[in-house]
């Protein structure tokens, strides 16, 4: 099924419900393209739902159920997804082209017959992604019958590194939300409540503030449990003395942008206080080292000799930064595209957007640090919070 066989109803909603104009997208497509023809690649296969968002708009709640974009490196892409999936995929994207699959039938059909129909014998494929099964994967390959799938993973993500004017303004209205969350987490932080209590006053407020779903869930952890990696909130109550460890990431057309601080329900031990202040010169030596030209290794090199000197070398061992923009969950990141980290000579330049995560951690004990989202501009990183960064007591 076609988008051009749809009846009149249906072809009135095409874009009511589209994050971005129809311009935006196409420049996106566009831009695409070219990058294929580079590449020296027929078509791409694209299925991802980060990159058939950012190129299309497309988005749902319901990307569990395979999708897949067939981007040519010339003509008209098209898009295959379910059958319940085929108004809203009209509804929030400009595309012409939309092929639907039914429950039951095999969406490696679908997708051969698109194939067929554009006369594409060896596509690339997006097969760096969590959504695309081996046993999906294998049973392309075996059909289209030319061998291997072409690994396309590297060709589109680049695009995605620098940000328009909308998508920063998409951003800046993310933080906002995650400020907002942020705010009301640290004054729901108390002797006597509990974690979840304070997730339900951050996703309350976020939420309030305009956030729409967020592509993972905040991170609330107190006691000693603050001090283990990616935990959240599990009913636990707080008591003085406790750290209070608090992370959300506000989201606006499915661009993310993430905040972290600190709280201690009374006065902090005295080395939890010197590893929250080593966290925060580390943080203020990576965004100073942000401008463009400069290799993403140099902030997180700049950030590593301050927790070097200080001794802190094996409370750190992380990246100190990673790209951010579009995501859907299990991650609010864009990490897998582009990291401040060793070793990454890719110059930063402006337009990219980072999220600085600097925390130390003792292990079992606590987790301290403050985080900011930056857009990188002609100056250097322009931090997207005003909220103070030192250890908050409570």
């Amino acid at each position: 099924m076609t988008f051009a066989a749809f009846p009149d109803d249906l072809q009135r909603l095409r874009g009511c419900e589209a994050a971005f104009p129809k311009a935006e997208f196409l420049d996106r497509q566009t831009r695409a393209q070219a990058a294929l023809q580079q590449s020296g690649q027929e078509a791409i296969i694209v299925s991802g739902p980060e990159t058939i968002y950012w190129l299309t708009g497309r988005q749902t709640a319901g990307y569990f159920a395979f999708q897949a974009l067939v981007l040519p490196a010339e003509g008209e892409p098209t898009l295959i997804v379910r059958q319940l999936e085929l108004f809203g995929a009209v509804a929030n994207t400009w595309l012409k082209d939309i092929v639907a699959y039914q429950d039951g039938e095999n969406p490696v059909d679908a997708l051969l017959a698109v194939l067929k129909a554009k006369q594409i014998r060896k596509p690339a494929m997006e097969l760096g992604g969590w959504f695309l099964s081996p046993r999906v994967a294998a049973e392309i390959s075996a059909r289209l019958n030319v061998g291997d799938l072409l690994d396309g993973s590297h060709i589109l993500p680049p695009l995605r590194m620098l940000k328009s004017a909308a998508e920063l303004e998409a951003i800046r209205a993310a933080a906002r939300y995650a400020q907002a969350g942020i705010i009301a987490g640290i004054d729901a932080c108390s002797a006597g409540t509990d974690e979840n209590a304070i997730a339900a006053a951050m996703l309350y407020a976020a939420t309030q503030a305009g956030s729409e779903a967020m592509a993972m869930e905040p991170l609330v952890s107190s006691g000693p449990r603050s001090g283990l990696p990616h935990m959240t909130w599990r009913r636990r109550m707080l008591s003085e003395g406790d750290p209070v460890f608090l992370e959300l990431a506000g989201s606006h057309a499915r661009y993310h942008a993430a905040l972290m601080r600190t709280v201690w329900i009374g006065a902090p031990p005295v080395e939890a206080q010197r590893m929250m202040d080593c966290s925060l010169y580390a943080l203020d030596a990576a965004l100073a080292s942000i401008r463009p030209g400069v290799a993403c290794c140099v902030p997180h090199n700049a950030a590593q000799a301050v927790i070097d000197e200080a001794g802190y070398t094996a409370a750190f061992r992380k990246r100190i930064g990673y790209s951010m923009g579009v995501a859907f969950a299990p991650d609010w990141g864009e990490g897998a595209i582009l990291s401040l980290f060793s070793d990454v000579s890719r110059p930063i330049e402006a337009g990219m957007v980072f999220h600085l995560p600097a925390t130390l951690r003792s292990y079992g004990h606590w987790t301290v640090g403050a985080s900011e989202t930056v857009i990188v501009t002609e100056q250097g990183a322009e931090p997207l919070s005003s909220l103070p960064r030192g250890l908050t007591p409570r």
